[in-house]
């Protein structure tokens, strides 16, 4: 059984930067293609980064040059590296390996 869970979430002020955790148990992570999404009240829930297993990475419009996603095989762990931080960046934050599974999601609120 494949479980994530993801940490770092918190409360910080515009221009502050966050890092935010997803350890994955379970299943082959080095194979898997990771992603953070996240998802504000009232709004759909958005891609934000995605790392493949080769290393490609890509980024939603609204973060790009502002976060970094990377992961750490020897440690079953992805991250998302958050700067710069936005009162438009507040929302829970999930991570998913292959788009099949999802960890509980972390709350992550800028605010001033």
């Amino acid at each position: 059984q494949v479980q994530l869970v993801e940490s770092g979430g918190g409360l910080v002020q515009p221009g502050e930067s966050l890092r935010l955790s997803c350890a994955v148990s379970g299943g082959t992570f080095s194979a898997y293609v990771m992603a953070w999404y996240r998802q504000a009240p009232g709004k759909q829930r958005e891609q934000v980064a995605t790392l493949t297993a080769g290393g490609n990475s890509y980024y939603a419009e609204s973060v790009k040059g502002r976060f970094t996603i990377s992961r750490d095989n020897s440690q079953n762990t992805v991250y998302l590296h958050m700067n710069s931080l936005k009162p438009e960046d507040t929302a829970v934050y999930f991570c998913t390996a292959n788009g099949q599974y999802w960890g509980q999601g972390t709350q992550v609120t800028v605010s001033s």
